[in-house]
C-alpha cells in the first residue's frame, strides 16, 4: 500500500469518526430537546388536570350551598313558620298573664331565629358572584365593613367595567373578605386600602392595612383561608404575594384574564 492510500485511508477514517461523534451529539441533543417536550407537556397536563379539578369542586361547592339553601328554606324555614303561627294562636287563646308572656317569648325567639334562617339562605342560593361584576361585589363588602365602623376602607378601581368569569370572581371576593376579616381580628388597623385595576390582559388586586401586623403562616379563618386562596391563585396561573410587618400588611393578587 502506497503513501498516498494510507493518508486517504486515515482521512476516511477520521470522517467517519467525526461523522459518528456528531451523530451522537445530534442524538444527545434531540434526546434532550424531546424529553424537555414531554416534560413541558406533562406539566401542561398537569396544570389543566388542576384548573379541570377546581373548576369541578366550585360548581360542587356552589350546588352543594344551593340545595343547603333551598333545604333551610322549604323545610326548617316551614317548619319553624308553623311553629310560630301555633305560638301565636296560644298566646291568644291563654288568658293566664304569666303563660302568655312566656308563650310570647317563644314566639319571638322563634321569629329571631326565622329571620336569620332567612338570611342564611339568601346569601346560600344568591347567585350575587356570577350576575354581578367584581367592581359591585367589593365595593359591596366595603360598604358592610364602613357601616360596622370598625375601621375605614378606601376602594379604588380603575375601571368599574371589568368583565370576568366566574371563577376570577369568586376567588377575588374570597381574598378580600378573608384579607378584611384577618386585618380587622389581628392587626388592629385603621384603615384598609383596596385597589382593583386591569392591566397588559390581567387583573391586579392590591390590599393593605396600616396595622401591626401578624404572623402569616398562623392565620386562621371560619373561612376557606388565605392559605387555601394561595393555591387556587396559583393553579389559575396567578401570583399571591403577602408581606407582613409592624407597620401592616400588603397583598398582592395578579390574575390573567
Amino acid at each position: 500500500m502506497g503513501k498516498t492510500e494510507i493518508i486517504i485511508t486515515i482521512v476516511i477514517f477520521n470522517l467517519f469518526f467525526i461523522l459518528f461523534i456528531v451523530g451522537i451529539v445530534v442524538f444527545i441533543r434531540q434526546y434532550k430537546i424531546k424529553k424537555k417536550e414531554h416534560s413541558a407537556m406533562l406539566l401542561h397536563q398537569k396544570e389543566e388536570h388542576h384548573k379541570e379539578l377546581l373548576a369541578t369542586q366550585v360548581e360542587i361547592q356552589q350546588q352543594t350551598m344551593h340545595h343547603i339553601g333551598r333545604e333551610i328554606h322549604d323545610n326548617i324555614g316551614q317548619k319553624l313558620t308553623l311553629a310560630s303561627l301555633y305560638t301565636q294562636q296560644l298566646a291568644f287563646e291563654n288568658k293566664a298573664p304569666n303563660i302568655k308572656d312566656n308563650i310570647e317569648n317563644i314566639s319571638a325567639i322563634i321569629n329571631q331565629s326565622l329571620e336569620e334562617l332567612r338570611e342564611l339562605s339568601k346569601s346560600l342560593t344568591d347567585n350575587a358572584i356570577e350576575t354581578n361584576s367584581i367592581y359591585k361585589l367589593l365595593n359591596a363588602e366595603c360598604t358592610k365593613v364602613n357601616e360596622l365602623k370598625i375601621c375605614k376602607i378606601n376602594f379604588n378601581c380603575s375601571n368599574k367595567k371589568i368583565v370576568l368569569p366566574y371563577q376570577l370572581k369568586a376567588i377575588l371576593v374570597r381574598i378580600t373578605q378573608e384579607f378584611i376579616q384577618n386585618s380587622i381580628k389581628h392587626s388592629q388597623c385603621k384603615l384598609i386600602i383596596i385597589h382593583l385595576e386591569e392591566v397588559e390582559n390581567k387583573v391586579m388586586l392590591n390590599l393593605s392595612d396600616d396595622g401591626i401586623g401578624f404572623d402569616t403562616s398562623k392565620m386562621v379563618s371560619n373561612g376557606i383561608g388565605l392559605s387555601n386562596m394561595k393555591k387556587r391563585t396559583e393553579m389559575l396561573g396567578g401570583s399571591f404575594e403577602m408581606q407582613s410587618s409592624n407597620s401592616g400588611t400588603k397583598l398582592a393578587i395578579a390574575l390573567p384574564l
